[in-house]
């Protein structure tokens, strides 16, 4: 339906691009086509305005223009936008059942509290439905609409974060949180198995033809294992995101510019880079700590429980004393120790715990990071003391 739809896109005239046509085509097109009719027409009408927001967010500089998606390249999702006749029920405590049309009823692992029976009322009902398939299996993710209070202010203290590759997130607190490897050891030799099969095999293979069933296989194997490392690294930012909103009630973080970290270092033929396959295996380690989905999750949760999440500018955090505020480049005595270079100081302690230091301290002095026409603009802040009691 999406593909129809750019199409009969790029074909009309632009003064024909409107709303109301597009779905007089898409009528149309599910009396033409047989197999567009199975199709809900509640879920062709939801690609119709998932693909119009795909304009707007495009013409507005959010996002790149829409294109033709791809089976293999796009996660498949069939979308219920009213949940009306949904008739969800709760059949024991691990699992349920829910009316999808033209599908009928389905049984669906009960994972979240869902507002159904005597708890569902006009202020909080669920309002549709969406069915999804990953490298996992098929999951339902319901659209819940819920009133709720307005959060009190969090009173909990203030603490600022610093984030890296092999201690995840540090605290200023002198508090780590790390994880292992989201993979076990028998799992990551299969990975490589797999992948060593899958290059073997696409090696007999001649331009332009069809990928066969069992490369497909493998591909599908090797997307099972690395969605189920990417489910338990979500599981565990989860985690720590949530007991980081609850215990504090001001997060700091760095403002970083994570598209800039991660660029290649190969350079040109005339001027190429250095150290190209050590950077690249640092970008990969960045990538895999998704550093701005810990930093989303933070926002949003913080937010939700009364607190605040506050962004500072990033540079020489790691090089700053937290002690005296010297900044020397070779400070640092490896991965994990601070030496201060002030020969008045000396301060020596760890470097990840030093930076989230030094993070809160641009907070308290003021110097914060705001976001403007896609870049950080640094802004110092005049600080509120709260008025006492008399």
């Amino acid at each position: 339906m999406w593909n129809l739809l750019h199409a009969w896109w790029q074909m009309v005239p632009k003064e024909k691009r409107t709303l109301a046509n597009a779905d007089a085509a898409i009528r149309q097109a599910r009396k033409d086509i047989d197999f567009l009719a199975v199709l809900p027409a509640q879920a062709a009408q939801a690609v119709l305005k998932t693909y119009f927001q795909a304009w707007k967010n495009c013409w507005d500089g959010r996002a790149d223009a829409p294109n033709f998606k791809a089976r293999f390249r796009t996660v498949m999702s069939v979308d219920i936008p009213q949940g009306r006749d949904l008739n969800i029920t709760r059949v024991h405590r691990r699992w349920g059942m829910v009316n999808i049309p033209k599908v009928g009823r389905i049984r669906f692992r009960w994972t979240k509290d869902l507002p159904v029976g005597k708890h569902a009322n006009t202020d909080n009902r669920i309002t549709g439905a969406r069915l999804v398939k990953d490298a996992l299996g098929w999951h339902i993710a319901f659209r819940v609409q819920a009133l709720e209070a307005e959060p009190e202010p969090h009173t909990g203290p203030e603490v600022g974060i610093d984030v890296g590759v092999t201690v995840p997130i540090a605290l200023s607190d002198g508090e780590t949180y790390d994880h292992g490897e989201w993979l076990t050891k028998q799992e990551q030799a299969k990975l490589l198995r797999l992948e060593q099969r899958a290059a073997q095999r696409k090696q007999h293979r001649t331009a332009g033809e069809r990928t066969s069933r069992r490369l497909k296989h493998t591909y599908d194997q090797i997307a099972g294992l690395r969605a189920k490392a990417k489910r338990r690294a979500l599981d565990w930012q989860h985690q720590t995101t949530t007991a980081i909103a609850r215990t504090y009630g001001t997060v700091v973080v760095e403002a970083l510019t994570i598209t800039n970290m991660v660029k290649s270092a190969k350079g040109t033929v005339e001027e190429p880079g250095k150290n190209v396959a050590q950077k690249s295996g640092l970008n990969r380690s960045i990538s895999g700590e998704a550093w701005g989905r810990t930093v989303t999750m933070l926002t949003y949760k913080t937010a939700h429980r009364g607190g605040t999440l506050v962004k500072v500018p990033a540079p020489h955090t790691s090089q700053r004393c937290s002690a005296c505020g010297f900044i020397t480049p070779g400070s640092r005595e490896g991965q994990a120790t601070f030496v201060c270079k002030n020969p008045d100081c000396g301060w020596s302690g760890n470097a990840d715990h030093n930076a989230a230091r030094n993070v809160l301290h641009l907070y308290r002095i003021g110097l914060v990071a705001i976001p403007a026409a896609g870049r950080a603009v640094v802004r110092r802040a005049k600080r509120v003391k709260p008025a006492t009691a008399r």
